[in-house]
């Protein structure tokens, strides 16, 4: 792997929209610069009002804010939410929005899915959170399970400019994908212990970075590892580096949705339940509400938070972030957090290991396995475009430019 462990970094794990909205909130109050923001999903309820109020408060007071949204997550923002927006001098662009054709959104497959902010290049946040109201616990019994952290140290400096440079306008094509722009500023100095990485995934150049880091992890691992994804349906190394673990006597723990918000993400899981636990592998179902998550440990250092689930739309297609982290501590707060989440919210799957599958059976797993693992590529053909990112509020002292090219992911898109 090219990425390097940066060390002097202090994260700060965010355990639903709870503990992360006033976190981000606070952090672009106090911004006295430059705000950076992606999502996947900017809904008009009130997370989005207040995430619209406070970047409108601070582009008043000459905050320069940037802000990307994704065109499938984000798809129906009114005129007045992003006029008032423009009007203040916010940019707010869309990644690949498409009107629907037939009532269909032909885009689901080209997602810019990732949620990143960065305050000043000074203090940034990570992870799985929307900003929605369904990531809060008054929502209902919809209300989703997710996790974030929040960053300081040296490795803002990387995430700043990875960031900054998929929101600006590119100079040519591929140009965030081929190599990184220098850095604007001076790296921060040193605000903790943990060394850290941030791991990007696209479509030309960082086809699996966050998937091979995955399975280093897993290889190495020699008492524990601990996997809470929402949609698990990985490919067939990181099975295999999973079984293998189990085999060797290391405890693999995988949690898992139980109440799913779409019911092909369970039945995907499912046919890999026998597979996994007939190597010694523990499933659990999360069954409190719909879990988010996308995080996992292994032993007693190695920690992953970040937007990319561990199925065949994020490790094959999506636009994803996460930061990989070697600290005791940290990795200690999530083991602690998820360990009280088996137990109080979670139902163990009951092993199955002993019935014998028919020869049907066997057919119908591969075949439907196949078929799952690998649709997001047949559909990446059809059809085949090149995403573009268009202005959705612009400051009126810009040039306008109403639809702007642009060679992100790979040469079908996401």
């Amino acid at each position: 792997m090219k990425s390097q462990w940066i060390p002097g970094n202090q994260f700060t794990l965010l355990e639903n929209g709870e503990a992360f909205f006033p976190a981000v909130f606070d952090a672009i109050a106090q911004a006295k610069r430059e705000v950076l923001l992606e999502t996947f999903i900017l809904f008009e309820d009130k997370v989005g009002w207040a995430l619209h109020e406070a970047v409108l408060a601070a582009a008043h007071r000459g905050v320069q804010v940037r802000m990307l949204v994704d065109g499938f997550g984000s798809p129906n923002l009114s005129a007045k939410f992003t006029g008032e927006l423009a009007a203040a001098g916010v940019r707010l662009r869309a990644f690949d929005p498409q009107r629907p054709l037939l009532g269909f959104r032909l885009n689901v497959f080209r997602r810019m899915h990732r949620k990143i902010v960065v305050v000043d290049a000074e203090r940034a946040f990570v992870g799985g959170i929307n900003y929605s109201a369904d990531h809060l616990l008054d929502f209902g019994p919809h209300a989703k399970q997710d996790y974030a952290v929040e960053v300081h140290g040296p490795l803002v400096s990387e995430i700043h400019r990875f960031t900054r440079a998929a929101i600006n306008e590119p100079s040519g094509p591929r140009r965030w994908f081929a190599r990184r722009p220098p850095l604007a500023q001076a790296a921060q100095p040193a605000a903790g212990g943990a060394q850290a990485i941030f791991v990007t995934r696209d479509n030309h150049a960082h086809r699996d970075d966050i998937e091979r880091h995955y399975r280093v992890a897993i290889r190495a691992a020699r008492k524990r590892v601990i996997i809470a994804n929402a949609y698990f349906f990985p490919g067939y190394r990181l099975l295999r580096e999973l079984r293998r673990a189990a085999r060797r006597g290391v405890e693999v723990t995988l949690v898992l949705q139980g109440e799913p918000d779409m019911p092909i993400v369970k039945t995907g899981a499912e046919l890999l339940h026998n597979h996994l636990q007939r190597a010694g592998v523990k499933i659990y179902e999360y069954c409190q509400r719909p879990f988010h998550g996308k995080v996992a440990l292994t032993d007693d250092e190695w920690a992953t938070v970040g937007s990319s689930n561990l199925d065949p739309l994020s490790l094959s297609l999506n636009l994803e972030a996460n930061v990989i982290i070697r600290d005791r501590g940290f990795n200690q707060q999530l083991s602690e957090r998820l360990e009280k989440l088996i137990c109080d919210s979670c139902k163990e799957v009951a092993t199955t290991a002993s019935a014998q599958p028919s020869l049907w059976q066997i057919v119908r797993n591969a075949f439907v396995f196949h078929v799952l693992r690998r649709f997001p590529y047949w559909a990446g053909w059809l059809p085949a475009h090149t995403p573009v990112v268009v202005e959705v509020a612009a400051a009126p002292a810009e040039p306008a430019t109403e639809r702007t090219t642009e060679r992100q992911a790979c040469e079908h898109g996401v």
